[in-house]
């Protein structure tokens, strides 16, 4: 039988996949209807979504005892968490909605793909040794307040860096979706309805880039708290396991990026392609090298 507390943390999923399902409608209704309610309620719909979010990964915390980063099902809601706080973040900056309609679909896709992975997944187990990698001065500071279970280690700072920048890397892919569009018609000088209310094109290129700016000194810092995890559960920092070698990869594509803009000066649609090609490394590293290439990250 499940345990409560396991269910617990479902019910959360269940009503974040209702209210991130409800959020992408309504936003993609605001940018085909233009109605300024669609917009409103799509904002309400994503700040549930998002506390719905929190609360799963509370939840999840609770009936683990660790922080719920451990498999495919927790880092997948913790990337879904970090889009959409980024993304509110990025409306109540730039007072931009029709974002939404790309971003927020690119959450709900993500909380679609957790809800289709197997029922093992979702349920708590115990945690692989490999994974337990505890920071000591915090152990201490939490163990007389019998909270030790609580602390936090290399691997827990290692996958939240790196879904952070994970996440603004996908708010980026979907503005980098927008430029390109507004770019063709704006090329053949014709109007259209579907890309009229898009901001323009400088500005979609201008916060692609601060996107992916943000996102590579997470990244970074997720390579590197990474190496010093795999030396302590592993005894070496570097192995070229293929998750590791794709962690390069997309790291090189987006230094590159990086590069072209700053000393080439790269922009508009050279970036934008740079910009896709680089969540494409994304997410072949967490999906592709999950369950196709084998190797010690093999925890999907």
């Amino acid at each position: 039988m499940t345990e409560p507390k396991v269910i617990m943390s479902l019910m959360f999923f269940t009503m974040a996949f209702a209210f991130y399902a409800a959020t992408a409608l309504f936003y993609i209704g605001y940018w085909l209807l233009r109605r300024e309610w669609i917009g409103q309620t799509a904002t309400i719909m994503a700040y549930i979504a998002a506390l719905a979010t929190t609360m799963v990964l509370i939840a999840r915390a609770g009936e683990s005892g660790h922080a719920p980063f451990s498999n495919l099902y927790e880092s997948m809601i913790l990337f879904v968490w970090a889009i959409t706080i980024g993304y509110l973040w990025l409306e109540h900056r730039y007072k931009i909605k029709v974002i939404g309609a790309f971003v927020m679909t690119i959450s709900f896709l993500a909380v679609l793909s957790a809800s289709l992975l197997p029922y093992r997944f979702k349920s708590v187990e115990p945690l692989n040794p490999a994974l337990q990698s505890k920071w000591k001065w915090l152990v201490g500071i939490l163990e007389p307040m019998g909270l030790e279970r609580y602390a936090i280690g290399w691997l827990d700072f290692h996958v939240f860096t790196t879904f952070i920048g994970y996440a603004a890397f996908a708010i980026a892919f979907g503005l980098s979706i927008m430029y390109l569009l507004k770019e063709r018609f704006e090329a053949r000088k014709k109007g259209n309805f579907l890309v009229d209310s898009f901001p323009e094109t400088r500005i979609l290129d201008e916060l692609s880039y601060r996107g992916i700016a943000l996102g590579f000194p997470f990244l970074s810092l997720g390579i590197i708290s990474g190496a010093i995890w795999a030396n302590y559960a592993w005894g070496t920092y570097w192995s070229w396991d293929p998750k590791e070698t794709w962690s390069l990869i997309t790291w090189f594509v987006y230094a590159a990026y990086l590069h072209a803009r700053v000393t080439r000066g790269w922009r508009g649609k050279k970036s934008a392609y740079l910009s896709i090609a680089g969540f494409i490394a994304v997410v072949f590293l967490y999906w592709g090298v999950s369950f196709i290439l084998p190797g010690l990250h093999a925890y999907a």
